[in-house]
């Protein structure tokens, strides 16, 4: 019998589909969810890389207006009280000091929000 050579290669493959399947094996796309139980989202590097900048913009932003709310003289007091403490205090207060993108932040919240 004269059978085409494209032919047997399908049916041997949906054969082997058909046999794997039996056995618990899925067939499903990457990246789409499926019924398989061993799905696991690949990591991005470039998503966890946004996420850190916006929290390090988040954090930079409430330092920014911590200081535009108490004021600088207050604010450089308060840090330099924690710096004494003990515990995590110094490491807080190292973090939590007065930089240059602070002070432009409260500076831009003073343009913004006018002298109460």
């Amino acid at each position: 019998m004269w059978a085409d050579p494209n032919l047997n290669d399908f049916h041997g493959r949906v054969r082997r589909i058909e046999r794997m399947r039996r056995k618990g094996y899925g067939f499903e796309a990457a990246g789409t969810l499926g019924l398989s139980s061993t799905y696991r989202r690949q990591r991005s590097w470039g998503r966890m890389a946004r996420t850190a900048l916006v929290v390090l913009a988040l954090g930079f932003t409430l330092k920014g207006a911590i200081h535009f709310s108490v004021g600088a003289e207050t604010y450089d007091q308060r840090v330099t009280q924690m710096a004494q403490g003990t515990g995590v205090d110094p490491v807080a207060a190292t973090l939590m000091a007065a930089d240059p993108v602070t002070r432009g932040i409260s500076a831009f919240l003073g343009e913004v929000f006018p002298a109460r």
